[in-house]
Parts: structure tokens; sequence; C-alpha cells
């Protein structure tokens, strides 16, 4: 699993390390006294290291609530700032540094990234305005705290109206290359119904022609032939003939219309081909993990085709076996497993004899178009698997091609 996926799926376990990082970073640097910490402390200090500790430590929140836990970081740090001046409750060892813990820099980018609306926007530029008062300090005037105080409460937000454009971006891309890759599909799907069409037409023009001429050559030689035998078979060829051309003609008209319902396989009808194959004395069970979406329809009718080969030779080589048909989607793969036990009677041969021998090669290059790999063979228990190893994604227009 990929770095980047993983941390998709498990964002409070990331947040809560992030929170955990900063808390320790912060206490250490309190500690050293690179903020507030007196040379003395007493009870206050570490009273208020504490609360420094607990305020970093909403930062485990800061996807979901980021305005909060600006709040509570803003609140601590104006705490200590009124601690040490007015009241003189609590004096610094080094007066010129910024009271605010490391945390507050990364508190600052989350209201603006992960607030999508304007509303919620102008929202966090009024609340990181306040913040940044309260960091920078600016009725105690000096050069380093303020400009420290900028820093950190600035660079978070730039950051994240970067990273929201760039993400914008690419989503925007994304729509765009999936719109021309439907369109693509779309004069694909036309151009094969024109040139459907056209021979269509031309098998008509050819075909028709000459069984035409067949038919009228038998009509003929049935009125003038001398004997019953030759008129009778005259005859039976000139109905063939006729025969012949209906059939004809109501292929090519299948050809030049479109399908009005589209049957083409996808993943969802492998529970009935299961289905099937139980109702039809083999018992199959079908696992599927992970989300079927991911797998575009190109390689979807390459996984029907691969369960559907798999439990035929199933049903004519290995009666009384179970299937057990094992489906993972993934977001760059998808992996097809069709593997049954050993069988538990003789096959019949008279079925066995209906097929043609070819069904596993066709399925493997059927794989390697669309760039997978495909395994058959006999497992060591006497049964037999067909594993397959496909891209999750290919372009439609290159399957068409």
């Amino acid at each position: 699993m990929s770095e980047g996926r993983w941390h998709r799926r498990h964002p409070i376990a990331v947040d809560t390390a992030i929170a955990l990082c900063f808390t320790l970073a912060d206490t250490a640097a309190t500690l050293t006294g690179a903020t507030w910490w007196p040379e003395r402390p007493g009870t206050l200090a570490w009273v208020l290291l504490g609360a420094q500790a607990l305020a970093c430590l909403t930062l485990v929140a800061r996807r979901r609530a980021p305005l909060t836990v600006v709040a509570v970081l803003g609140a601590f740090t104006l705490a200590v700032t009124l601690l040490i001046s007015p009241l003189d409750a609590l004096t610094p060892a080094h007066p010129g540094n910024v009271w605010a813990p490391f945390s507050t820099a990364l508190a600052a980018y989350g209201p603006v990234f992960y607030g999508r609306t304007a509303r919620n926007r102008r929202t966090a530029y009024l609340v990181l305005g306040l913040f940044t008062l309260v960091v920078a300090r600016p009725w105690e005037p000096s050069f380093t705290v303020i400009t420290v105080g900028l820093l950190r409460t600035a660079v978070g937000p730039l950051l994240a109206l970067y990273f929201d454009a760039r993400r914008r971006l690419v989503c925007a891309l994304t729509e765009r290359a999936e719109r021309a890759e439907r369109e693509r599909h779309l004069l694909a799907e036309q151009a094969c119904a024109e040139e459907r069409a056209r021979l269509a037409g031309e098998m008509h023009d050819v075909v028709t022609h000459r069984v035409s001429l067949m038919v009228l050559q038998a009509g003929a030689l049935r009125v003038t032939a001398s004997d019953e035998a030759t008129r009778r078979a005259a005859e039976e060829l000139r109905a063939a003939g006729c025969q012949a051309l209906e059939e004809l003609r109501d292929l090519v008209g299948i050809l030049r219309t479109a399908p009005e319902d589209d049957r083409t396989p996808t993943p969802d009808g492998l529970g009935a081909l299961v289905a099937e194959s139980t109702a039809a004395g083999v018992p199959a069970e079908l696992v599927e993990r992970g989300d079927r979406s991911l797998a575009s329809p190109v390689v979807g009718r390459t996984m029907y085709r691969i369960v559907r080969e798999a439990l035929t030779n199933v049903h004519k080589h290995a009666p009384g076996a179970r299937v057990a048909v094992r489906v993972e989607y993934e977001e760059s793969r998808v992996c097809v497993v069709v593997r049954n036990t050993a069988p538990a009677g003789r096959p019949d041969s008279e079925l066995t004899r209906t097929g043609s021998g070819l069904g596993i090669t066709g399925l493997r290059r059927r794989v390697e178009l669309v760039h997978g790999s495909l395994r058959a063979g006999p497992e060591p228990d006497g049964g037999f698997c067909v594993a397959a190893d496909l891209p999750a994604y290919v372009p439609t227009a290159e399957a068409v091609a």
C-alpha cells in the first residue's frame, strides 16, 4: 500500500502522530528556553506547561475543527502573554521570544485548507487575523517578535492556498481527461456502427445477388426439367435459396440496428454466474474485496469472461468439484482467481468433446490485450486454478482500437 493511500485511509492516526510530535517538540523547546520558560520555574510554570501540551494535542482535530484548534492555541498564547505582562505573574528567561508554541504554524494551515466554502474562508481569515495579533504582540514593538509571529501565522495559510489551488487544478484536469475519454469512446462506437452498417450493406448486395441468381436458375430448372427427380431437387434448392435470403435480410437488419439494451458483461454479473453454476450442480462461492468501480469497463468485461470460461471448464472436466471465485479490486490492479477442488467423479466424454480446446489460449490472448497476465494449471490437491492479474484501468479508446 502506497504512503499517500495509507495517509488518506488513516487520517486520524496521521493527525495523532503529528500532534504528538508537535507536543513533544514544543515541550522540549519550552524547557530549553526557546519560548516563555522562566529561569526558576514554579508551580504556575509547570501548570502552564501541561496546559500547553493539552493545547498542542488539539492538533488531532485540525481537519474536523480547524477553527477550534486555532482558538485553543490562541487562548493559551493570550493567557501566557497576560500572565507575563501586565500581571507579572511569570518572568520568562528570554523576554524577546515569541510566547506561542510552534504548533501554531500547523494550526494556521487548517482553517484555509479545510474551509472550502467562501463563508468559511471569510471566517477563517478573521480568526487568523486575531490569531496573528496575539502571536506577534504589536503592542510591544519588537522587530524580531513581530517578524517571527507573522511568519508563524502566515506561512501555513499561504501553503494552504497553494495546495488548495493545486488540488483544484488536478481535479479540473482529471475531469477534462475523463470527458475526453468518454468522447473518444462515443466516437469509436459511432465509427463501429457506421462500419458495421457499411459491411452489412456490402454483404447484402453481394450475397443477395448471387443467391438470387441461384434461386432463379433453380426455378427455371424446375420448369424445364424432364424428370420428376430433377424437378424435385430444383424445387428444394429454390426453397433453400429463398430461406437463405430471408435469413440474410434478418441478419442484415440486426447488423444495421444498434442494440437497444446494453448486455455487455460487467463485474456485476459475476454473482449471477456463480448462482447459475450452483444451480447446475457445481457449488461455487464468490468473494469480492475492494470497490468494483475501480475496474474500468474493459477490465470488467475481461474479468467476466475469465470467470465464465473457468466455470464452464469445471462443469465439463471436474464434476462434483467445489469452486471458489475470489476477486480483489485495488487502485492499480485487479486480481481474479478461480480455483476448484479435485473432481468427485469421471467427466462425461461426450461433453468434453464439445469444446474446442482453445478456451485458455483465447483467455490468455484477451488478458494480454489489456496488458495483464494469466496463469492456469493443476493444483497439488488435484484441483485446477485460473488466476489473472489485470490492470485496474485500461483506456476505452485503446481497447476499441
